[in-house]
């Protein structure tokens, strides 16, 4: 089964869940630059509407620059989230870090990846920190704003401040999927938010058997 038809299946619930909102559920006002809408970039992610990832160049947790091309002959997972998010993200994090083991050997071959969209926030030393608590090989990457909105939108991915006022803490409304592309570094498809470990090794399967 294509992993595009996974979020189509899983019904109206699913479709809510699509964009995690942390800590209220209040829309962000629109963006200076005139970015997509939360609504745009869902639309363009279901119905697969232009390309979707691509290659991208950011700093992992040890402070080293990496590219998608690094990761050739791999799968990757693929998680837009932030450090100091409360619920969703751990949650996600520990199915895609459950997944890779639940693959025994095969795992190897899966790159798990936390993109933080909180790059003001989220340096090396935090991300470092961050990820060694789901999985000994789960990347995290960070960059400057620009280019962590450039992934950002190349994804289809939607992310806001909300509560961002002088010295005071922020939470981050963001898009909650899991992107899965393929070793030549073509996207593939996504697992909506909540999808637990197993289901996601048997779609992952799939493609390693390819």
């Amino acid at each position: 089964m294509p992993v595009r038809a996974i979020a189509l299946k899983t019904g109206v619930a699913a479709l809510a869940a699509l964009l995690t909102f942390r800590a209220h559920a209040v829309p962000a006002p629109p963006a200076a630059d005139a970015s997509p809408s939360a609504a745009e970039l869902m639309d363009a992610l279901m119905w697969n509407r232009g390309p979707i990832g691509g290659p991208f160049e950011l700093t992992d947790q040890s402070g080293r620059r990496r590219s998608d091309a690094q990761l050739r002959g791999k799968l990757l997972l693929v998680y837009f989230g932030y450090t100091s998010c409360p619920d969703v993200c751990p949650t996600d994090l520990m199915a895609i870090a459950s997944a890779v083991r639940l693959l025994g050997g095969a795992g190897n071959d899966v790159q798990p990846i936390f993109i933080t969209v909180d790059p003001q926030r989220d340096t090396v030393e935090r991300l470092r920190a961050y990820v060694s608590a789901f999985h000994p090989r789960l990347m995290g990457l960070t960059g400057s704003e620009r280019e962590i909105r450039a992934v950002a939108l190349a994804y289809k991915v939607y992310y806001a401040k909300i509560g961002a006022t002088p010295g005071k803490p922020y939470a981050i409304d963001h898009t909650g999927f899991i992107y899965l592309v393929g070793r030549d570094g073509k996207y593939l498809g996504f697992f909506p938010p909540g999808t637990p470990a197993d289901r996601m090794v048997e779609v992952i399967r799939q493609h390693l058997a390819k």
